[in-house]
Order: C-alpha cells, then sequence, then structure tokens
C-alpha cells in the first residue's frame, strides 16, 4: 500500500510539474506579428501618400495582448509598446525618402514574419495634412 501511495505521489508530481511549466511557457509561446499597416492620414501626392517630416501611425496586428512589440524601419527599431486589445499603435515620421520597410515583432519572438513596403517622397506640411512631392 506504501509503495502505491509512492507511486500516485511521484506521478501527481510530475503532471504538477508539467502543469506549471506549460501555464510559464503559454503566454511567449504564440507572440506573433501577423499583419502590418500604415495610415496616410491627411497626406497625399502624385506617388506616394508618405513624405518626410510626416506623422503617420503605424499598426500591428498581434497574437498576445500582452507583449511588447518593437517597430523597425528598415530593419532599425524606432519604437516599442504593448499592445491594446490585439493591436500595436505608434507614430511613425519618416526621415528621409527612399524605399522604406516597416515592420514589427513581438517579445519574445524576435522572427520578421509582417512588414509593409512603401515609398517615402518630401513631406510639406500644409495644415494639418502633407503634400508629398518628388516620390
Amino acid at each position: 500500500m506504501k509503495a502505491v501511495r509512492m507511486r500516485v505521489g511521484a506521478v501527481a508530481g510530475v503532471v504538477g510539474v508539467a502543469a506549471v511549466a506549460a501555464v510559464c511557457a503559454a503566454p511567449g509561446a504564440g507572440a506573433t506579428v501577423t499583419r502590418v499597416g500604415l495610415a496616410p492620414g491627411l497626406s497625399f501626392g502624385s506617388s506616394t501618400n508618405y513624405g518626410t517630416g510626416c506623422k503617420y501611425q503605424a499598426r500591428a496586428a498581434v497574437t498576445d495582448a500582452v507583449q511588447p512589440v518593437v517597430f523597425y524601419d528598415n530593419g532599425i527599431p524606432f519604437a516599442v509598446t504593448r499592445p491594446s486589445g490585439g493591436t500595436a499603435l505608434v507614430d511613425w515620421v519618416p526621415a528621409t525618402a527612399g524605399l522604406h520597410t516597416i515592420s514589427a515583432v513581438q517579445a519574445p519572438d524576435d522572427r520578421i514574419i509582417a512588414g509593409v513596403d512603401m515609398r517615402v517622397g518630401t513631406g510639406m506640411h500644409v495644415g494639418n495634412g502633407c503634400v508629398v512631392v518628388n516620390g
């Protein structure tokens, strides 16, 4: 009888450790950015709606509502934020004209899965908007 109790206790201990490990690993297990986009706001141009010095909202759809999201411009991080309701939002102001790739990753996963490419021209502020030339 004593041997049976010891085996039951050992099995329960192993199951308990496995359950704790699964719970601890679960939050980061599926943390992924599934989609990245940019809102042009009140910017407009003949070739592109994105201009230097103008502010745009970058948006990342994520699978984990808690883990931080890092946004990149051509592979260089420019913002870190926590998502709200499955979406992470940050402002992006391009400093240079040319081709830009905006991407994002969600910790602890550091693989870039989603991104968006766009051409940036020269921005000129007009009231609350931005006129873009040379895009």
